[in-house]
């Protein structure tokens, strides 16, 4: 769980997230095929020379149409992947110098990612479901179900913790997404497309739940949707792997 407790005074100063001089390329063969090598081998940049931060306190979008490298750069601040050159800082920490073992932890410990899609386990309950990132933890069940109600309570759901997906809205199991992401108190919560598959009222109460969430931590929304990014402070805008605007 979270250990980055920056002093109170620099929390909306201090990026929890830092990319610096950003570049990731991959090397493709002719027929398509990623990382092969050879004569016939041609390199692609998905992002060149980016430098963004966010910080605490802080709702950010990301926006790009397709090729941009948004999702390049949403994968190098979540540490799935490490830049080509150029460095990506999480709480200080330089996710390039790490294993991917130690970096598997960090994402655990600091990092809470939300998809367009749930990827909720169908068979267990809204409860179970926010609960499984307590179990890598070791925590005994009956703390973990205590959290997982909590969390539950948090995001509006504290009447569905025995609710299994298919017998809630769309709306209701991206926030079951959201408290399951919100489990380790991270540090950065990234959301990509949240609201891709839901109507409009309840993309606009995941929405809500996520600046609620932001008074406290860096989160990222990423979308193409241009009444998600008409709510968040500001956006990073991409095209062909450059930050054209970030206001």
């Amino acid at each position: 769980m979270s250990s980055i407790e920056p002093d109170v005074t620099e929390q909306r100063d201090t990026p929890v997230v830092h990319a610096e001089a950003v570049s990731r390329t991959y090397t493709r063969g002719n027929g398509g095929g990623l990382l092969r090598r050879g004569s016939d081998a041609t390199v692609v940049t998905a992002l060149d020379g980016v430098s963004v931060g966010i910080s605490r306190g802080e709702l950010v979008g990301i926006a790009g149409p397709s090729g941009s490298g948004k999702s390049t750069l949403l994968h190098l601040l979540a540490a799935l992947d490490t830049p080509t050159s150029g460095r990506v800082e999480i709480g200080g920490t330089n996710t390039a110098t790490l294993s991917e073992r130690t970096r598997s932890r960090l994402r655990r410990d600091h990092i809470g990612i939300v998809f367009q899609r749930f990827h909720l386990l169908p068979a267990l309950t809204a409860q179970q479901n926010v609960a499984l990132p307590f179990i890598e933890w070791g925590i005994g069940k009956r703390d973990r179900q205590e959290r997982a109600e909590l969390l539950l309570h948090r995001v509006g759901l504290g009447d569905r913790l025995t609710h299994r997906p298919a017998e809630l809205s769309g709306g209701e199991q991206q926030r079951v997404a959201v408290a399951r992401a919100l489990a380790g108190e991270p540090d950065l919560l990234i959301a990509d497309e949240p609201t891709g598959e839901l109507d409009s009222e309840a993309g606009a109460n995941v929405l809500d739940l996520l600046a609620d969430v932001a008074e406290d931590r860096a989160v990222i929304v990423a979308s193409h949707d241009q009444a998600v990014l008409d709510r968040v402070d500001r956006t990073i805008r991409l095209r062909d792997g450059h930050v054209v605007n970030d206001a």
